[in-house]
This record gives structure tokens, sequence and C-alpha cells, in this order.
């Protein structure tokens, strides 16, 4: 029962990412609010499955992974490189996916980085005009939304997690 509920917080957590990649899309702008949703979020569905197994490592690893990738970042925004939005973004994540999906996260995380990366610099490889007019726009004001493929991969991930949570209850094996 509380690996279902915990299931459930993190479902929750993806029309908040979804709604987040899209804001940082349009206004590059991440909200306190919002960050603090999906902390929030994160912080009950670790509780739970801290509960289920009897064991505090996996929010201890999620919240070193979550201090280090502050403290690791920190010195971009300092320089102007990233977003405070960002930092604080890739801060709550791994509270929110939890620290067995770290090594999920960061494959997914490296891809979608890349191919955002990869769309802004490149924006004529993308079908429509006014959407490519608009990366060319990011472009030129040097901005990239980092919101939008920390995004994407946190969402990833917790589909992933959920699936094999599920597949594991219906007894399958995965």
């Amino acid at each position: 029962m509380l690996l279902a509920a915990s299931l459930l917080l993190k479902g929750l957590a993806i029309p908040l990412l979804a709604r987040i990649a899209w804001l940082d899309f349009t206004t590059q702008k991440i909200s306190n609010q919002n960050v603090l949703l999906l902390l929030c979020l994160g912080l009950g569905s670790l509780q739970l499955l801290s509960m289920q197994s009897g064991s505090w490592w996996d929010m201890g690893l999620s919240a070193l992974a979550g201090l280090l990738l502050f403290v690791a970042l920190f010195p971009f925004w300092a320089m102007r490189k990233i977003g405070a939005g960002d930092v604080k973004l890739m801060t709550v994540v791994p509270l929110l996916i939890g620290g067995s999906g770290l090594v999920v996260f960061s494959v997914l995380l490296l891809v979608s980085a890349l191919a955002t990366a990869m769309v802004v610099k490149n924006p004529l490889i993308l079908p429509q005009g006014a959407f490519r007019l608009y990366v060319q726009h990011l472009d030129r004001k040097g901005v990239v939304p980092f919101g939008v493929p920390i995004s994407l991969a946190a969402i990833c991930t917790i589909v992933f997690q959920i699936y094999t949570n599920m597949m594991v209850l219906a007894g399958l094996s995965v």
C-alpha cells in the first residue's frame, strides 16, 4: 500500500514537471512555488518508501545527491552560465526520483541536454518555421532553457520507475 501511495505521488509530479518545462521554454523562468511542490512530492514519496523498506538509505542518498548538485552548480549560477531556477530544479530532482533512479536520470539527462543543445544551435533541423524562429531567438539571446531537458529526464525516469514497480507488483520480471 505504501509503494502504491509513493508511486501516486511520483505520478502527480509528472504534470508539474511538464508545466515547469513549458514555462521554462516560454518564459525562461522556473518558479519557487513549482520547485517547492516538487520537493514536497519527492519527500513524501521517499518517506513512504523509507517506511515500507525500514531503511533511510534511499532518502539519504537522494539528499546527498541534491546537495552535491547544488554545490557543483552554484558556481555556474554565480558566473551567470545557468539560471537559479535550473539549479533549484536540479537540487530537488534527486529527492523526487530517489537514489535508485539517479543512474537512469543521469543518462536520460545527458541525452536530453545534448538534444536540446543541438536544437538550439541548429534550429534548421526543426520542421516548423515559427518554432525555428523562436529557437533562433533563444540562440541569439544566448539562453538555453535547461529546465526542459531536466524535466524531460525526470518525467521519463518516473515513468520508468512506475512501470518497473507495476511489473514487480504484478509478479512479472523486468
